[in-house]
């Protein structure tokens, strides 16, 4: 295959600019990528938060008119939480069922939840972090991470097939003068297809 000297430079450019955007990301998903693996075996001491309390009567009677169905909390309601807690709910949607309303608050690194009892205006939101690992692992699973981190992840994940395919390219380039560069090339897809095939069972 005969490669240009100028589009060898442009292989060369795209190689070192995917490698430097995509270098702590790569550190990051390599190093979770251990953790996840090893998840049952490291040790995770949840911190529960708890916060109570009881609605002032104007807001609760804003909340009977409420129809039963999923709907996001009103801004009244949304904006005491945040002076109450210090935890904005944001525009997730509630499930109103009959005089109470439930809200799931999942995130990375733990969750959280609301119950509002309607007719006495009680509330509780209890909030649980289960620390630092977890949530790196949520960050490297995209569970519960939103619309932008699920976006970034797609372009990431291109960043690395461009170093990759680029990398392959130098790999062929250089080959000539490295007689050992096929031989490891070869051993990174049979090794694993190996233990997919003796080790993996359905």
């Amino acid at each position: 295959m005969a490669i240009s000297s100028s589009l060898w430079r442009q292989v060369v450019q795209w190689h070192w600019i995917s490698s430097a955007v995509c270098l702590i990301g790569m550190l990051l998903f390599a190093l979770t990528g251990i953790t996840l693996n090893h998840a049952a075996d490291i040790e995770a001491h949840p911190v529960v938060s708890t916060w109570q309390g009881t609605l002032p009567a104007p807001l609760r009677a804003s909340l009977d008119a409420q129809d039963d169905g999923a709907a996001p909390l009103p801004r009244a309601l949304r904006e005491y939480l945040v002076r109450e807690t210090g935890n904005d709910p944001g525009a997730r949607v509630a499930e109103w069922d009959d005089g109470d309303l439930y809200l799931s608050l999942p995130r990375p690194g733990g969750d959280a939840w609301l119950s509002v009892d309607i007719d006495s205006g009680e509330w509780l939101l209890e909030r649980t972090d289960r620390g630092v690992i977890a949530w790196l692992n949520d960050l490297h699973k995209g569970r519960n991470t939103g619309t932008a981190w699920s976006w970034f992840l797609d372009i990431f994940a291109l960043g690395c097939v461009v170093f990759c395919l680029t990398g392959l390219l130098l790999l062929y380039r250089y080959a000539g003068a490295r007689h050992s560069t096929w031989p490891l090339v070869g051993l990174g897809v049979v090794i694993p297809a190996l233990l997919l095939l003796l080790f993996v069972h359905a």
